[in-house]
């Protein structure tokens, strides 16, 4: 004889799922296989800082915009991009040179130069994400949702290579893809395109931030400099990148700002 506990149990059980066949990632919006749940790896620690960078507030980006536009009012927005991008170079520039000039200094030396560099890799994704996000401002596009900042944040970092997934995703070279990844692209479609970065991510910025690290922290001051040009070149990918990624700029701007 079953029990009303059986009863009840019974049917209920035989239409659920098998342990991690129902698991869903924070975003709720994709399942997790077995094989997922199972081979668990932990997030890197760049990872971790991709995902702090993109969170910045929208509010805080067109904020910094209209204080540039404000500088300067007779200003084209092609021109504030320019004033954008020398104001990205400069940021990371020197926090590079800073953390390479640390380990010449005998009081601070290599082990506190290591400390420091760390603080600069999260630097440079993080003015890399208010950067992009700026441009993306003067081009009027606003965008909230996080895992399209990811995207365009690792795209623009990898350079052609993550600049190439994305258009591959969208069916095509020769568009501003940042556009289409910002404002048009399916979520499942962006959901690829964030694993297929991420994947690309993993493998090669960590090795790219890793030879610069070792520069960093070169002795007598030879690793200001590798830190310099390591940063410069990082920055200018960026740049190259967003130009393409969102195309040639307005000939206005899509809002007004108040002039004090």
């Amino acid at each position: 004889m079953v029990d009303d506990k059986q009863k009840l149990t019974a049917p209920e059980s035989a239409n659920q799922p098998a342990p991690g066949d129902a698991v869903l990632k924070p975003d709720h919006g994709v399942e997790v296989t077995p094989a997922d749940w199972v081979h668990y790896k932990p997030d890197s620690p760049l990872d971790h800082l991709v995902d702090k960078a993109v969170t910045i507030p929208s509010a805080s980006i067109h904020k910094h915009v209209d204080k540039v536009r404000a500088r300067n009012p007779d200003a084209s927005p092609a021109e504030v991009i320019k004033l954008l991008e020398k104001e990205y170079m400069r940021v990371i520039q020197t926090t590079g040179t800073a953390v390479g000039a640390a380990a010449a200094i005998p009081a601070v030396g290599t082990a506190a130069s290591v400390a420091l560099s760390t603080s600069d890799v999260a630097t440079f994704f993080a003015s890399s994400a208010a950067f992009s996000l700026a441009v993306a401002d003067v081009h009027g596009i606003e965008v909230q949702d996080v895992p399209r900042r990811r995207a365009l944040l690792l795209a623009t970092v990898l350079g052609d290579q993550g600049a190439q997934d994305v258009e591959n995703a969208i069916g095509g070279s020769g568009v501003a893809w940042g556009k289409v990844l910002l404002t048009s692209m399916p979520r499942t479609t962006l959901h690829k395109v964030n694993k297929a970065l991420t994947h690309r991510f993993i493998q090669k910025q960590i090795a790219k931030q890793g030879s610069l690290l070792l520069g960093r922290i070169l002795p007598f001051g030879v690793g200001a400099i590798v830190g310099w040009v390591g940063a410069r070149a990082l920055g200018h990918t960026v740049i190259a990148q967003s130009r393409v990624a969102f195309g040639a700029p307005p000939e206005r701007f899509p809002r007004v700002i108040e002039q004090k």
